[in-house]
């Protein structure tokens, strides 16, 4: 108790102690929880880490880089690894332990691995792509049947990307003129914000599940280390638990994303999203084109074959009945000449008494041939009516069948058509220059659109778009 230290003095210990205990630096590895930059450009971070298997922090530690040294490691690192120098990653550091008595234990970073957080990275990675198909959710999205015809479709982008823009472009643009509907929900596709802002944008969407068919994420292109966002499990599972089937358009060439392993379509870029939405309505336009020449074709064929059956069937019954008439005809006058040889032998022969009989027998004989003949025109004109009928109800069939395909046609197409006009109608009636002539103004500052009286202040210029023309006016009072 008789020594006594100043706190100065108890600093310059630990500091010496330190020196001796580090002579040299010293490679640890870390995670990093915060960092900042000051206007100098030196770089302060807070290194931890954290109890394996649990996110319990063991150890913490503040850390410096200084400006010269950082505007080396810094490029170096994200060319490496191809991700953003940040917080969340873990590195490996060549430090200096350095103790100051007035700010207590720093380390000094000299030197960085990139190697060791590419691993890292990598590790977490196919940490998510196992944990999805341990929970059995990786092929949920896949298994959703996408519409025929995907028309109205949720986008998740960036209203100023320029993958965005080249998307609108493709769809709006199309060769074919189809029409889809499109509505952005505005999400940062980069950077810290980008996966909280996507799973807002993808729970807005659910909302109005039953009216879209399909959802897009897109964005354009850029470095790797922007694509980090899309490899979050938090992202994954919502999109592998979403009702919609999603389609990605993230816009690079090399390997996928997570984000595109679980979604059901994945595309390269923007453009190549709407060229498959454009391709799909395409291919179901000619299917439509391809059974309507069918069924023309068929019904052509199907009334062929019936006038040639209904034809064959009438050419029979005439020929029947003409050959039957034919047929009786020559053996009633076969008969006649032998009863009329008969006969005048008969007479030959009784000459005398059987006159009379020969008379009367040729009168009946005539009689007869006169009752045959009517019975066979009977017969040919009862032959002729039913002939007809047949043919009247063969042609009743042929033309209520037409009439019942044409109808069926005429209400298909007719379907086809007033939804594609009610769908034109939705979006000639959101188009800004119809809302403009119903009376609403836009109110712009800047060209960009005023939406609260709060970020304006008096003498600010303004411009008021109405639908036949525009004014400039200048704010006197608030």
């Amino acid at each position: 108790m008789d020594a006594k230290l100043t706190l100065s003095e108890l600093n310059l210990h630990i500091k010496d102690a330190l020196t001796d205990a580090f002579p040299e630096t010293v490679w640890i590895v870390a995670e990093i929880s915060e960092m900042k930059l000051n206007r100098s450009g030196h770089c302060y971070l807070e290194l931890i880490e954290k109890e394996q298997n649990s996110n319990k922090i063991i150890a913490r530690s503040r850390a410096t880089i200084w400006s010269y040294t950082f505007r080396m490691l810094k490029p170096y690192f994200e060319t490496t690894t191809g991700r953003e120098f940040s917080s969340g990653i873990k590195i490996l550091v060549q430090v200096a332990v350095e103790y100051h008595e007035a700010f207590g234990l720093s380390l000094n970073i000299k030197d960085i691995d990139p190697a060791y957080t590419m691993g890292d990275l990598a590790r977490q990675r196919q940490e998510i792509i196992n944990k999805l198909i341990e929970n059995g959710v990786f092929e949920m999205n896949k298994e959703l049947p996408l519409p025929v015809v995907p028309q109205n479709i949720a986008v998740i982008s960036s209203a100023t990307a320029a993958g965005y823009q080249d998307f609108i472009e493709q769809l709006e643009n199309n060769e074919y003129g189809f029409r889809f509907y499109h509505r952005l929900f505005e999400a940062f596709m980069q950077g810290s914000d980008a996966v909280p802002t996507i799973i807002a944008a993808l729970e807005r969407i659910f909302e109005q599940e039953d009216f879209f068919d399909a959802v897009v994420i897109i964005r354009g292109g850029g470095a790797q280390a922007d694509l980090n966002c899309f490899d979050n499990y938090d992202l994954a599972f919502n999109i592998t638990q979403f009702p919609i089937p999603v389609i990605t358009g993230i816009g690079h060439e090399k390997d996928d994303t997570i984000t595109d392993m679980v979604a059901h379509t994945r595309m390269k870029t923007p453009t190549a999203v709407a060229e498959f939405l454009i391709a799909g309505a395409n291919r179901f336009y000619e299917r439509l084109l391809y059974l309507e020449n069918q069924i023309i074709g068929l019904s052509k064929e199907i009334i062929e074959r019936e006038t040639l059956k209904l034809e064959r069937l009438s050419s029979g019954i005439v020929n029947a009945g003409q050959k039957y008439l034919v047929d009786n005809e020559n053996r009633l006058n076969r008969f006649g000449k032998d009863f009329k040889i008969a006969v005048n032998n008969y007479t030959f022969n009784k000459s005398g008494g059987l006159r009379n009989i020969a008379h009367s027998v040729e009168n009946q004989t005539m009689f007869y041939f006169m009752n045959r003949k009517n019975e066979l025109k009977r017969h040919i004109l009862s032959a002729r009516i039913l002939n007809d009928r047949i043919i009247s109800k063969q042609q009743g069939i042929l033309k209520y069948f037409n009439e019942n395909l044409k109808s069926t046609l005429q209400y298909f197409f007719q379907k086809e058509y007033d939804r594609v006009h009610f769908n034109e109608r939705s979006v000639k009636l959101l188009d800004p220059k119809t809302i403009l002539e119903r009376g609403y103004t836009l109110t712009l500052q800047n060209q960009r659109i005023v939406t609260s009286s709060k970020k304006l202040k008096e003498d600010d210029e303004l411009e008021t778009k109405f639908f036949d023309g525009s004014v400039k006016s200048k704010i006197i009072k608030k």
